[in-house]
């Protein structure tokens, strides 16, 4: 397309801020910078709370608040979302609002949903690559540049490929997952069970007959859920090994890799249609681990192990796509998990790398710190 004419920043007056406010706008203002976080106050772990009794304040004392401090990668974030500025002289009428005037000003819908925002035009367009074109054959040419520049979040979609085809493969709505693996759980585990009732499986009978172990069916739930912690650990282990290696900076190709797998998706963490595994690409995985397992174990042992890793990877990546776009209750497990898991992304891209559990990170010594939750005084 053509180019696009550089929309410079505009000025409101506060009339206008408090006009867009009463229509559901959440407007925030520092030091006269005006930033609109409509899209993304929900999407902050206790975001919606902190910003309702905030808004109209300084945002660099929000930013700081509780429940946790912020990064400078937080700090970057909010950029995206400037509009403008509040006219000279308006600026007091933000300075302390009454809490009625504040809660006024930041009227959030509850039921509100995210919807990714355009970019915003009104930054200047300071990037290493080109947005325009599809990034994964750019992201290789920026060298030692890359491991910088993709944990340096933003919010706008990715183009993967110039192919149609190719880019509707790489991306899926969540529940996409939950519809296409959700029977085949079901359906394997009952093969599962069945086969077992048999009793014709047992344990080292390859090894020995005479004292091989049989397997009976009633094992099946210990089973199905010693598949689904194997799962979390090989969770772990792809997502510190894999996702996060560090390409070498002079290999285009490994480059490129790191960013199909997961340096897109710290590239633009909230681009709804990359936060879970498309099914198609994922068959291809999943059926690597089936025949893993195959090779390991009896026949109905080994599929028994599998469609118990299988449903704990459906949980996963429900639960990834809601760590980033759900709202869980202030105190809840969930709560903390969103919270630890937005650390990840905006501070500590090299620890914290548990997404349905926290569990693994305690005994490979990768845990976040507590205290870089907590207020800095």
């Amino acid at each position: 397309g053509g180019a696009m004419a550089t929309v410079g920043p505009r000025s409101f007056s506060a009339a206008e801020v408090r006009a867009r406010c009463a229509q559901g706008a959440c407007l925030v203002s520092c030091h006269r910078r005006l930033y609109d976080l409509s899209g993304f106050v929900r999407l902050h772990p206790g975001g919606e709370q902190l910003l309702r009794r905030r808004a109209g304040t300084d945002v660099s004392a929000a930013l700081d608040g509780p429940p946790h401090r912020h990064s400078a990668n937080a700090r970057r974030w909010l950029e995206q979302y400037y509009v403008g500025d509040i006219e000279p002289g308006d600026e007091q009428g933000f300075a302390a609002p009454n809490p009625a005037t504040a809660a006024q000003l930041c009227a959030w819908y509850q039921d509100a949903l995210w919807v990714p925002q355009r970019y915003n035009h009104c930054l200047p367009p300071q990037d290493l690559v080109d947005w325009k074109k599809p990034l994964l054959w750019q992201v290789g040419y920026l060298g030692e540049k890359y491991d910088e520049w993709v944990h340096q979040p933003v919010d706008r979609p990715i183009r993967l490929f110039h192919s149609d085809f190719f880019e509707f493969l790489s991306k899926t709505a969540w529940y996409v997952v939950f519809m296409v693996w959700t029977p085949v759980v079901l359906y394997l585990s009952w093969v599962s069970y069945t086969s077992l009732a048999q009793g014709n499986t047992r344990l080292f009978s390859s090894f020995t007959t005479e004292y091989s172990i049989p397997v009976h069916k009633y094992y099946f739930p210990f089973i199905f859920l010693l598949g689904m912690i194997l799962w979390s650990l090989l969770e772990y282990l792809i997502h510190r090994f894999v996702f996060h290696m560090k390409p070498p900076a002079s290999n285009y190709y490994l480059i490129t890799l790191h960013f199909l797998l997961h340096g897109q998706h710290h590239k633009s963490p909230f681009d709804s249609s990359r936060l879970v595994f498309p099914p198609v690409p994922a068959s291809l995985v999943i059926g690597f681990f089936y025949g893993v397992l195959r090779l390991l174990l009896p026949e109905v042992l080994g599929l028994s192990v599998f469609v118990g890793g299988l449903c704990g990877y459906v949980i996963y990546d429900m639960m990834h796509y809601y760590l980033h776009y759900g709202s869980p209750k202030k105190g809840t497990y969930l709560y903390g998990l969103k919270a630890y898991h937005v650390k990840h992304h905006f501070e500590h891209q090299r620890s914290g790398f548990g997404i349905s559990t926290r569990f693994w990170d305690y005994p490979f010594r990768t845990l976040i710190p507590e205290e870089t939750f907590k207020k800095e005084d």
